[in-house]
């Protein structure tokens, strides 16, 4: 696939990686300093460069928004975005090293570890279901 989403919008035009951190039982959200519709808690996620796996991508935007050190652990699958209509891949990612604020405060305007019974307070409109089905597993309530 080209990057293209299905209706072919120039906005879309490109893939986003999306990394879904978990660490002490809480999911990594960051809050964007200027809201896509309704979306404004998501998961560390930024464009990904020509040349860079989606993989990669989550990791150095994770870095980039928050200021930790994360590595791939799993790909959790990939859709087009029912709010965004971008294309979004997930990858599941441990952290490494840091800890988390808001690194890029032209983008991010905070940043929260969030409980999986705290997520549909951020979150309202629910979640891709693998991702959903992979913070159900890693996450206690």
């Amino acid at each position: 696939m080209n990057g293209t989403s299905l209706n072919g919008d120039a906005q879309t035009e490109f893939r986003i990686a999306g990394a879904v951190v978990v660490h002490e039982d809480r999911v990594l959200l960051v809050r964007r300093r200027i809201a896509e519709g309704r979306l404004s808690w998501q998961f560390p996620a930024g464009k990904v460069e020509l040349g860079e796996s989606c993989e990669e991508a989550a990791v150095r935007e994770t870095k980039e928004e928050t200021g930790l050190d994360v590595i791939p652990a799993a790909s959790l699958g990939e859709r087009v975005h029912p709010i965004t209509g971008r294309h979004v891949s997930y990858t599941a990612c441990e952290m490494v090293a840091g800890t988390a604020h808001a690194a890029d405060p032209d983008e991010v305007a905070e940043v929260a570890w969030v409980t999986l019974s705290e997520l549909p307070q951020y979150v309202p409109y629910g979640l891709f279901e693998p991702v959903q089905r992979y913070l159900d597993a890693a996450l206690r309530t």
